[in-house]
């Protein structure tokens, strides 16, 4: 009989610009549009385990959930196809060396195949990329570096940052939306284009993920960049799209402002009656909607507030721009 290995995987425009003293441009171009977003990590995520011979495998030195591969027996791998080609040569060994990332900190364990009906199985489920949409949060037009989301993307089963090898950005539509209510916030469906590239994914960082756009600059609107000491509360306006690729401009009054936090730097109730009526408050995929004051990108949306829909958080678009700069 055919031996063979199961590993179960789951994945899922030229023109003059001023440039300031700062890295990033005076005037930068805002986004609003719906993309696609695609992240290859770098090295294989372990998403959790199942049970082999009726027990779980844990290697040598025990494996945990947002655990990283990064070689297989000394050989690098950093997809699920290299890892599994890798295993498949030392089937006869019945055990793999595997190096793993856990934060900082890199060790070495031995993990033991086991063979069930002539199938070899390892007990672990794994991840190497992860895909989902977001709003385009601002191209800057000197630099064609774009950021976007506001935040980081992590593995929800794990909670942990994904780390990037490559990565991309590109077209989608909406196609539907699921409104959000108070406990449980909504989201935008999207029909997602992946050959319609726009952009490779360099960083996914804390303040959100950063790269360079490829595609032509698009004909969007260029807005002076607002500091946070420029900022007010009262009215503001955030763009984004909910139906196809239409992006448009809606009504938010800001609260608060709060400079001593990372990204929940903004904190904005929504107050326009149409955006309201057909998202109930912020809504999945939302995340680096461009916020706009006084004609200036003063922010990105990030998160919604959970337990009151209509209200939200934003982040300073300067700690995008200058973390995008890095």
């Amino acid at each position: 009989m055919k031996k063979k290995l199961i590993l179960i995987a789951t994945s899922l425009s030229i023109f003059f610009w001023p440039i300031s003293a700062n890295a990033y441009s005076d005037q930068i171009l805002i986004g609003g549009d719906n993309i696609g977003i695609h992240i290859d990590s770098n090295g294989i995520m372990i998403i959790g385990f199942y049970k082999v011979d009726g027990k779980f495998q844990k290697g040598s030195k025990e494996i945990e959930v947002g655990d990283v591969i990064t070689k297989v027996n000394n050989k690098d791998v950093f997809s699920i196809e290299e890892l599994t080609k890798e295993i498949d040569k030392n089937l006869n060994n019945n055990k793999i060396a595997l190096t793993i990332k856990r934060d900082s900190e890199i060790f070495e364990t031995e993990l033991e195949l086991k063979e069930v009906d002539g199938i070899y199985k390892t007990g672990l489920y794994v991840k190497d990329g992860i895909s989902g949409i977001g709003t385009l949060t601002y191209i800057d037009p000197g630099t064609k570096i774009f950021g976007t989301l506001g935040h980081e993307i992590i593995e929800s089963t794990s909670s942990k940052r994904i780390e990037v090898k490559t990565g991309t950005i590109f077209d989608s539509s909406v196609s539907k939306i699921i409104k959000s209510t108070d406990g449980k916030v909504g989201e935008k469906n999207a029909n997602l284009n992946y050959k319609d590239v726009l952009g490779t994914i360099t960083k996914n960082t804390l303040y959100g993920v950063f790269g360079s756009y490829t595609d032509t600059l698009p004909n969007a609107k260029a807005f002076a960049v607002g500091k946070p000491d420029e900022i007010t509360t009262g009215k503001a306006t955030i763009y984004t799209v909910l139906t196809n690729n239409e992006v448009k401009e809606y009504d938010i009054n800001i609260t608060k402002i709060n400079p001593d936090t990372n990204i929940k730097n903004i904190t904005f109730e929504i107050i326009d009656e149409q955006l309201l009526k057909e998202t109930g408050g912020v809504i999945q995929g939302m995340s680096g909607s461009p916020i706009i004051q006084n004609n200036k990108i003063i922010g990105a949306v990030t998160h919604a507030i959970v337990d009151n829909v209509k209200n939200g958080y934003g982040i300073f678009i300067t700690t995008m721009l200058e973390e995008g700069e890095k």
